[in-house]
Formats: structure tokens, sequence, C-alpha cells
């Protein structure tokens, strides 16, 4: 029995659905988290054509600052190669620094620490854009409005996307429209907000929205993939994150980390094609963006 058919049986009205898409027309997007470099990478293109899911957006959460240059560039060109848009966080953050505040149980971790810092993080997107990134993973507002004005005054790429972090916490309207308004280009919402909480964020503004359709254990362990449909309805067009609850902690990663790493992104392919099972199931008309072939450029 469909969800629709429980409501009316019960006289609840449906939630009202999204008419917002993205530029080509779909509802929604694949985005893998946690692919730490090239290997990781690859891991999660041959899991995906193994198993037919369509990936659209593989993020990452180390920190450009960790890759090096020739990492740089085979990442930008497998993006390229295979029309997925890779999107590596900003290096430098309070919880590699040597405060003591972001290593205690608040929510500092990933934020912009000093004006010693700020110059590091602008200095790490530079740095990748030289080698052809184009999305950058960002969770300080200030830094959020620093890369908004160079990108406007022509000291950045015009076609560099911004995606506001999960560790930003976005949990309310006010706050996502001001990140719009500072140059956000799409922001990760807390993997707990209700359907309700979603519907009033969309109302609220255009542009994408991130969510965990499954959360590691530190963003609080959600599934939620026998609710991908009913989230999409309501809050499309949305990028939907496919991370591992039970899994282990990548950050930062590299070598020493590889093959965890690589298990761990193809078990999140296969959780994007058992939720994709699901999504067919609900029977509903919810479309997902094919691949594009000018990934990282806002569509």
């Amino acid at each position: 029995m469909e969800q629709s058919e429980v409501a009316a049986r019960l006289g609840i009205s449906p939630k009202p659905a999204s008419i917002l898409r993205f530029a080509d027309g779909a509802s929604f997007r694949i985005e893998i988290p946690s692919v730490e470099g090239p290997q990781v990478m690859a891991a999660v293109l041959e899991e995906a054509d193994h198993l037919g899911v369509v990936v659209n957006r593989v993020s990452q959460g180390s920190g450009a600052m960790l890759l090096s240059g020739a990492e740089l560039d085979e990442m930008a060109a497998m993006g390229r190669d295979s029309s997925i848009e890779v999107c590596l966080f900003v290096g430098p953050r309070a919880g590699f620094d040597t405060g003591v505040l972001p290593h205690t149980d608040s929510a500092h971790y990933a934020a912009i620490r000093g004006l010693r810092q700020l110059g590091h993080a602008v200095t790490d997107v530079v740095r990748a854009a030289e080698h052809g990134i184009r999305s950058f993973l960002v969770a300080d507002i200030g830094l959020l409005s620093l890369l908004s004005n160079l990108q406007a005054d022509g000291d950045l790429p015009e076609d560099c996307q911004w995606k506001v972090s999960a560790y930003f916490g976005v949990f309310n309207p006010a706050t996502v429209a001001i990140l719009s308004e500072l140059g956000a280009s799409t922001v990760n919402v807390p993997a707990d907000l209700s359907s309700g909480d979603l519907a009033d964020l969309r109302a609220t503004v255009d542009l994408p929205l991130d969510i965990y359709i499954e959360a590691p254990d530190g963003m609080g362990g959600t599934i939620r993939i026998a609710e991908l449909a009913d989230l999409v309805q309501v809050a499309a067009p949305m990028h939907v994150k496919f991370g591992l609850r039970n899994g282990p902690s990548v950050y930062p990663s590299g070598h020493h980390l590889a093959n965890i790493a690589m298990l761990a992104a193809r078990e999140k392919v296969h959780r994007a094609a058992i939720a994709l099972e699901w999504m067919e199931r609900s029977g509903t008309s919810a479309t997902q963006s094919l691949p594009h072939p000018r990934p990282g450029v806002p569509r």
C-alpha cells in the first residue's frame, strides 16, 4: 500500500510538493561523500558502473590542501571524463589548528580560526581552482562571504560553486536565507530535519538543498532510505547524500586509510542503489539528473 493511500485512509492531507527543479528539469541528484582522493573516486566510479547508479557529485572532507597538485589534476580530470561534480572541502579549519575548543564536544571543528587561517583557506581554494576544481565545501560564514566577494571581483573563477557544509548547522529558514544572500550555491542541511522543516526551507530559497539520506554516526546515524521519495517531493531540487552509519572516520585521510575509504565508498554507492529501488517502488515521478557535459558549473 502506498503512503498516499494510508494518508487518505487516515484523512491526512499530503504536504505540498515543491515545483522547483534543477536547470535540467530533474528533482534530485546523488552525492557520494568522503571521496578522499583519486583512488576512492575510482572505486566509486567502478561500483556505480557495476550497479547502474548515476553519481552526480562526489565530495571530500579532508580538505583540498591534503591533496597534491597531481591528485587535484587527476580528480578534476576524472570529474570531467565522468560528468561528475567534484566538490572538495576547504582544508584549513579550527579542528586542525592549535586551539583547544574545536577538540571538545562543541561545534567549532570546521570554522576558520583567525586571519592567518582565513588567508590559508583562500589560498587553498585558489590552488585547487588552478588545478581545475570548481566546487568547494565551506563551513564558515565569513569565508563564504569572502569567497563570494572575491568571485564577484574576478579574483576567483566565475563558475566556482560554494557548498555550505553540514558542519554549519542550518536548522531554520532565516539562516538558509542569509546563506543564500551571501552567495551559497547549495546548502547541506541537518540529516534529522522533518519533511515539514525541509518544506519550510524550500519555501524560503530556490537553491538546492543537500541532505544525508544515511548519515554517519557523528551526524546522528539516521537511515532514511525509505523516505527518499517523500523528502525529494517536498524539498526538490535536492542533492541526496549517502554516508554510512557504523562506518569508520577517515578525516584526515591518506594512503594509510585508502582501503577503508574505498570499501566505505563502495558501500555508499550500494546504499544509493537500494534507495533508488525504494524510490521506484514509491511510484513518484521524481527524476534524477543524467550525466552533464560540464560538471561543477551552475546548471
